[in-house]
């Protein structure tokens, strides 16, 4: 009996088994099923953010791709493309964003919708509209998009076309202080440069704009026609001196009739543009300079104000408008002294140009006295036996003591080596770095930094004493000198340059020295102009007082070597009278067979007599 219900409930047992299996069988085959059935499928919001995906990109294909059969049986790929295309990038379309999006499924009536908002920039101002995008649901259970030409503007109908208008605003004018005119538009709208090369490098020049400058300045009003300043103040004040568009986006008809104006943005002429620029003073030192390979930059050492920024040899900015010959272009850029090289802008050796730094900075870190004798070491000297082979040498010996004011009449390198030996590794670095070496000058028209030592250290001894009379490997630029020069007669307070007139006088640097050490420099700097044994003697200037300093700047690896000189001559007219303010920073390449600095003596004392008469 026991055995038979063993057997019964085997058999329920096997049932119940049996029915599980099918029933997993069941459910597991139905979820196949549905996965089989729904893997193909998705939704249309979906399809929608694919497509805006798409436009953001620029991928009219992939849009295309997206497009149901039956648009694709009404508009043809091609014109599809081509109207798509044509239109977005036509008005610069960027920064697609949509918003509230509303899905509408009616499986009964087969209608399938997405609602939604979607904003864009454009060339005329930022848009935004609601749109209602519908779907066909096709054989493989996905959705595509029942394209019309209202899904680019709800007014948009297939026989209508969106047209842009612009009217370009008039670029502003660059003027000296006095209104003269460096650059204007002239009536046929190309850019005129009324002083040619005189003021080529300062003022600059206009150029179509690049692919490269288009992307920089996305979403700025820019079109592929714009012109953009490339150098000097064009570039500097682009933002300024540049017209903005005005521009409107139209819908119109097959006649060009206007229907609908869909975005507009009024015309607005760029800003004059009033320089402290003398114009006179630049075509006066241009002229001096004519010939020569150098710079020349001219400052109110009272204000800040730039009163000339010379570059020579130069270029005409007018041929970048009218344009090149192929053979004018390849003369130009392959010239070896370099005209279109803006010299100013860069950093060079100032040699013995350099000693005033270095001598209020000793004064000013208490490193030594004014009055200090460093005693007599002739014309050639070095600390110690580890500099091996290496000695400072100096052209000239002099009677009297070895201090301050002699070693600046007579350019004394040994003193100055002397003099960053007592100022020491550490004090000198920190100092330089305190009136503005290694920083970027806060100025309109980019700049090289003045630099020094190896990263801005100095790796030796020997650097360090050849630095203290410009040599080593310091690196100054020359507005940046022009400042440091000011504290000079700022009771020790470095000015600020600045080249927009009317901007406010401020310094750059406060207490850059002592006011009793800029005071002594000043002192010593008219006795190299008015000292006959003066280095800077011939720049003598009756009824005038000048403080001044030359230097010669050897270009090459050892002083065994012949190689090139740099000319020096840094001036400042020391008067009361504000029409006579001056500050003037000076170099000539190649002097070596021309006496050095003195080459520039001559020169500079007649751009001061013209400026002073």
């Amino acid at each position: 009996m026991e055995e038979e219900n063993n057997k019964k409930s085997s058999k329920k047992v096997g049932i119940i088994v049996s029915v599980i299996v099918i029933v997993i069988l069941l459910i597991a085959g139905g979820i196949t099923w549905y996965i089989l059935a729904t893997r193909d499928q998705n939704t249309p919001d979906e399809v929608l953010n694919a497509y805006i995906a798409c436009l953001s990109n620029k991928d009219y294909e992939g849009m295309y791709n997206l497009l149901s059969e039956s648009t694709k049986a009404r508009v043809d790929k091609e014109t599809y493309l081509a109207r798509n295309k044509n239109i977005y990038e036509g008005i610069e379309v960027a920064n697609i964003d949509i918003s509230t999006i509303v899905v509408n499924i009616d499986k009964k009536n087969k209608t399938y919708t997405a609602s939604y908002t979607m904003s864009f920039d454009t060339l005329a101002g930022k848009l935004s509209y609601p749109f209602t995008m519908t779907f066909d649901r096709q054989e493989d259970n996905k959705y595509y998009i029942n394209w019309y030409s209202n899904l680019i503007f709800p007014d948009l109908e297939e026989s209508y076309k969106v047209r842009v208008y612009s009217t370009t605003g008039s670029r502003g004018d660059i003027l000296d202080r006095n209104g003269k005119v460096l650059a204007t538009t002239n009536f046929n709208g190309e850019r005129e440069y009324p002083y040619g090369e005189i003021a080529a490098h300062l003022v600059g020049y206009v150029r179509g704009i690049s692919s490269e400058e288009l992307e920089a300045h996305k979403g700025e009003g820019y079109t592929e026609s714009s012109i953009i300043g490339k150098t000097g103040l064009e570039l500097a004040f682009e933002d300024r001196l540049r017209g903005k568009n005005g521009t409107g986006i139209y819908i119109v008809d097959a006649n060009e009739n206007v229907l609908d104006t869909i975005a507009e943005t009024d015309i607005e002429d760029g800003e004059d543009i009033r320089t402290t620029i003398d114009i006179e003073l630049q075509e006066n030192i241009y002229h001096e300079f004519d010939g020569d390979n150098g710079f020349s930059v001219a400052m109110n050492p009272k204000t800040g104000e730039v009163l000339a920024m010379v570059s020579t040899p130069s270029f005409d900015s007018n041929n970048f408008i009218t344009g090149f010959t192929e053979e004018e272009w390849n003369t130009l850029s392959s010239d070896e002294n370099t005209p279109m090289f803006a010299r100013y802008e860069s950093t060079w050796a100032p040699g013995s140009s350099f000693k005033p730094i270095t001598g209020t900075i000793g004064l000013t870190t208490e490193s030594f006295t004014a009055d200090e004798d460093f005693g007599r070491s002739g014309t050639s000297w070095q600390n110690n036996s580890s500099w091996g082979d290496y000695k400072v040498t100096t052209l000239t010996t002099y009677s009297g003591a070895a201090n301050l004011r002699n070693a600046l009449i007579y350019s004394d390198n040994i003193y100055f080596a002397k003099a960053a030996l007592k100022i020491g590794t550490d004090t000198f670095a920190e100092q330089l770095l305190k009136i503005g070496f290694d920083k970027t000058l806060d100025f309109p028209i980019s700049m090289s930094s003045s630099q020094f030592g190896e990263d801005n250290k100095f790796s030796s001894e020997v650097q360090l004493a050849d630095s203290g009379y410009g040599q080593g490997q310091i690196l100054v630029n020359p507005l940046h000198v022009a400042s440091i020069y000011s504290a000079f007669v700022n009771d020790g307070n470095a000015i600020k340059p600045y080249i927009e007139y009317g901007d406010e006088t401020e310094y750059m640097i406060e207490n850059a020295f002592t006011k009793e050490s800029a005071e002594e420099i000043r002192e010593d700097l008219i006795q190299v102009v008015e000292n006959s044994n003066g280095t800077g003697h011939e720049a003598q200037i009756n009824g005038v007082t000048i403080a001044g300093k030359t230097g010669t700047a050897e270009l090459k690896a050892s002083k065994d070597e012949e190689g090139e000189e740099l000319g020096w001559f840094n001036a400042i007219v020391i008067s009361d009278d504000e029409n006579e303010q001056l500050l003037t920073i000076n170099m000539i390449e190649n002097v070596e067979d021309r006496g050095g600095s003195h080459y520039l003596l001559p020169i500079v004392k007649n751009i001061i007599e013209g400026y002073i008469s």
